[in-house]
């Protein structure tokens, strides 16, 4: 039998230096795998829970073009008010894993921010304008921001006088662009402003809207603050009696045409037909339906402006125009 002689002492600790490096490569490299393997699992568990809260949210909003069908069925002359059911949240209801709420707004019920802009010659409407001029200064914002509102929509590009601005202002801005200069599809587009920031967005979101233009406010589900930016007389009787609204409106639409034709009685017939038909009215086409699913840890969000199909009476229908998402 042959003698192996051992390794020399110098090797012998290189052959140790080697196994210990491959055993750290080894553990490293399972703890990679299983790391991976991990992070796999749980993006298919969120992956998994997203798509669960979607088909919840999409048979939710089913449900709330169902409950508006129902209201406008029942409704007089398609009158919108907080009576419906629409207005009434919807609280938590069980779901697999979670739970689901809901909440329905009136988008008519907000001042319009493409009604800056005439329809007929695409020019700024200062009497629209004007409204919401009052509207900042209820909300304690500053009226300039109206005329720089009209001119993001408008189709030209000279600016409104004297607070305007057009692509001049936003072309030295870094990085630069454009203004809009056409109707805008979601109010956060007011974050593209120079100098608006998020606390003026905050401030003003829940009084505005971004529908086709010519689309009226409806006086029953409009906010105190918009009914009296609205009012052509510059009277503040809704915001200084916010209480007293909010009671009426459990029991009726308020205000109605008639409750609110003293604060227009300062126009001319012709003037005060146009405004009772073509501004304000207690009919609505467009609703949001905001709903919250809650599965495990995570929260999934659907925002969608339900639109009225056009038909009217028993036939009438809602359907999806617009959805957002958002999740946590």
């Amino acid at each position: 039998m042959k003698h192996i002689r051992p390794l020399p002492r110098s090797q012998r600790g290189i052959a140790l230096i080697t196994a210990v490096l491959i055993v750290a490569l080894a553990t490293i490299l399972a703890t990679n795998v299983s790391f991976r393997g991990y992070l796999d699992q749980r993006r298919s568990a969120t992956q998994f829970i997203m798509d669960q809260g979607f088909e919840v949210a999409v048979g939710a909003e089913a449900w709330a073009a169902d409950y508006l069908q129902q209201d406008f069925k029942s409704s007089k002359g398609g009158q919108v008010d907080f009576t419906q059911r629409w207005a009434t949240p919807l609280p938590p209801i069980p779901i697999e894993g979670g739970e689901l709420e809901g909440v329905m707004e009136d988008m008519q019920g907000r001042f319009n921010l493409n009604s800056l802009v005439s329809s007929q010659n695409n020019k700024a409407d200062p009497d629209a304008v004007a409204r919401l001029e009052r509207l900042l200064q209820l909300i304690g914002l500053e009226p300039d921001w109206a005329q720089r509102i009209a001119d993001w929509i408008d189709p030209d590009t000279d600016p409104e006088v004297p607070n305007g601005a057009e692509d001049s202002t936003y072309t030295s801005l870094t990085p630069s662009y454009l203004t809009a200069n056409m109707p805008i599809t979601r109010t956060s587009e007011l974050l593209a402003l120079k100098d608006f920031g998020i606390e003026r967005f905050r401030k003003l979101e829940p009084f505005v809207s971004a529908l086709p233009a010519g689309t009226t406010l409806n006086l029953c589900t409009a906010p105190v603050e918009v009914l009296d930016a609205f009012a052509t007389d510059g009277q503040t009787e809704y915001s200084q009696s916010r209480e007293n609204v909010t009671d009426l409106r459990k029991q009726r639409c308020f205000p109605s045409l008639s409750d609110y034709e003293v604060h227009i009685n300062n126009l001319n017939a012709s003037q005060k037909q146009h405004y009772k038909t073509q501004v304000i009215g207690i009919t609505s086409g467009y609703f949001r339906a905001s709903i919250f699913i809650t599965i495990g840890s995570t929260q999934f969000t659907m925002y969608s402006l339900l639109k009225s199909g056009g038909q009217s009476g028993p036939n009438v229908t809602f359907r999806p125009i617009l959805r957002s998402f958002g999740s946590t």
